[in-house]
């Protein structure tokens, strides 16, 4: 379980990019999250693992408080917290298992780290979610040649090597083709039905948000304006969240049927 309370964030500068958030976030569900650009939609991710400190309020997974100042904590915290990045975050001169066990970093011993020498279970461990994002067969090429999708299946399986009680996703089809933007999701969907995991998901389309989220958050300048399921949010309820009316660009078919 995410839960925030009262959870605001100012950057310096003054703008405030979350305005005292009240939110609980069930285990095991699949949510995401909708809203215009500096709508606080990565803001409300990254404060999750601390990414981006609170500067008011509080937030929790499980029983744990996110606690920024206490880095022991926090790395306690993000060993149980994967994230999945908008731009992949691999290390492309190295092969595809390599990067997958970065995901267990918090489970291995420093010399380990430094030489490569990962033990049999980690490996494993690695190769298993290169499976279940199907590019095992990829696993000893560099990751400098893959596609942008298999790319962001690797990040997938980098995350699901850390065996997390959560996951978040920040953006992860914005660069991606609409076919490849449904196979990740299908992905996401699946790891998170059959592992039981909470999945937290931004996404800019309103279809993709439609098709595979259990409940969508919606964020309008930083304030929580929808929370509901997935199926009831429809044309009108989306209107509310972005304030205006919707565009071809909001949704993933039309940009298929521009391709």
């Amino acid at each position: 379980m995410i839960r925030f309370e009262h959870a605001s964030v100012t950057y310096p500068g003054g703008v405030q990019a979350l305005k005292d958030i009240n939110l609980e976030l069930g285990a095991g569900e699949f949510i995401v999250i909708v809203g215009l650009s500096g709508a606080g939609k990565s803001t409300l991710i990254r404060a999750v693992n601390g990414l981006v400190p609170l500067t008011e309020g509080r937030c929790f997974v499980g029983d744990r408080e996110v606690r920024v100042k206490d880095k022991k904590e926090l790395r306690a915290l993000r060993a149980e917290v994967g994230m999945i990045f908008q731009t992949h975050n691999l290390v492309k001169r190295t092969t595809v298992l390599n990067n997958v066990l970065m995901g267990r970093l918090h489970r291995t011993s420093l010399w380990r780290t430094l030489i490569g020498a990962y033990t049999k279970g980690d490996v494993e461990l690695a190769m298993q979610a290169l499976e279940r994002v199907e590019i095992v067969e990829k696993a000893y090429v560099r990751a400098s040649n893959l596609s942008g999708g298999q790319q962001q299946r690797v990040g997938i399986a980098r995350a699901l090597a850390q065996q997390p009680s959560a996951v978040l996703a920040d953006e992860p089809t914005a660069s991606l083709d609409p076919p490849t933007s449904h196979l990740v999701m299908r992905d996401l969907k699946g790891i998170c039905r059959d592992l039981g995991l909470t999945m937290l998901v931004n996404l800019h389309f309103l279809d993709l948000a439609r098709a595979y989220a259990d409940r969508i958050v919606g964020l309008r300048a930083g304030e929580l304006v929808y929370d509901g399921p997935g199926e009831s949010a429809d044309e009108t309820v989306f209107r509310d969240i972005y304030g205006r009316s919707l565009t071809a660009d909001d949704v993933l078919e039309s940009k298929a049927a521009e391709l």
